[in-house]
């Protein structure tokens, strides 16, 4: 049996990660909606907040209670067909693999009643619903629905993933506070208020850094990062000059997220140990810097 390359070795390790958070991230959120939205008549946002308005104005007008996750699976085909033709296609092939998660998860994790108090399901839910995303985006992985459109519109926006999912969410519980009652949409806006916290602190890759490298082996360097992440490299002087030893030395420069910050450190391991690095934090950008290559 012929061995397998090291790209072959990388690919599925990246793989197997990749549907281990689809996992991690399907399990948290249905834990998030079962224990503590649904029991105490929080709307959440999202494709899942229209498929619980669904579901309630189906009982309420017919007296039939429609599986949740099957409204749930039914309105993200939509948005995953158009994001087929639209997005990149790796991308889809994940989204589509965590909306299927979260349905079977949704329909098998129990609903159980914890508590019934709206304050603590707003925040217990929010918390757990808002890490459960941060950790699918952190890994390059849209959870479906509006994702799609949100991760869109903060690379034409700039805005926070948190930030935007707050406004579209909030029309969704206003909508859902005009026909079940504004009480239990206050507690839903106090719960996306978390969710959107929380998302933005665990999805780190909008924090981005620039990184200026002086390095004596500029190409294995420039190889080591293209290979690990797929950044523009700028070469702003190959003539520099060490002020101790005067050796002519080569300065790099790029921007990263900070959750590359693992890679960059394994590529300059791999290109330069003896490289010099300089990190800056919480740099704006402008123009094209692609999360997901949408």
């Amino acid at each position: 049996m012929k061995p397998k390359t090291e790209e072959e070795n990388w690919i599925i390790s990246e793989y197997t990660h990749k549907l281990t958070v689809v996992f991690l991230y399907a399990l948290l959120y249905a834990v998030a909606l079962n224990f503590f939205w649904r029991p105490a008549n929080i709307y959440t946002g999202g494709i899942t907040g229209f498929s619980q308005i669904l579901t309630t104005i189906f009982e309420k007008y017919t007296g039939f209670q429609p599986s949740i996750s099957v409204i749930y699976y039914l309105i993200n085909l939509p948005f995953l067909i158009y994001g087929w033709f639209k997005m990149n296609k790796k991308i889809v092939v994940f989204t589509v693999i965590s909306v299927t998660f979260a349905t079977v998860a949704i329909e098998l994790v129990p609903t159980i009643v914890l508590t019934k108090d709206p304050i603590i399901c707003a925040l217990f839910g929010g918390a757990i619903g808002g890490a459960s995303l941060g950790l699918a985006l952190k890994n390059g992985i849209a959870t479906g629905g509006l994702d799609i459109g949100i991760i869109a519109i903060r690379k034409k926006t700039g805005k926070s993933i948190g930030s935007i999912s707050m406004i579209i969410n909030g029309i969704i519980v206003l909508a859902a506070g005009f026909l079940f009652g504004f009480p239990y949409a206050f507690y839903s806006v106090i719960s996306i208020i978390v969710s959107g916290k929380v998302t933005d602190f665990v999805y780190t890759k909008q924090q981005k850094m620039q990184v200026l490298i002086i390095t004596r082996n500029p190409d294995k360097i420039i190889a080591s990062l293209k290979k690990r992440l797929l950044r523009g490299i700028t070469v702003l002087n190959d003539e520099a000059e060490g002020a101790y030893d005067h050796r002519k030395k080569t300065v790099l420069l790029t921007v990263i997220t900070r959750y590359e910050l693992h890679q960059l450190e394994e590529a300059i391991e791999e290109g330069d140990p003896n490289s010099f690095v300089s990190i800056s934090e919480n740099v704006h950008t402008l123009g094209k810097f692609d999360d997901f290559g949408l």
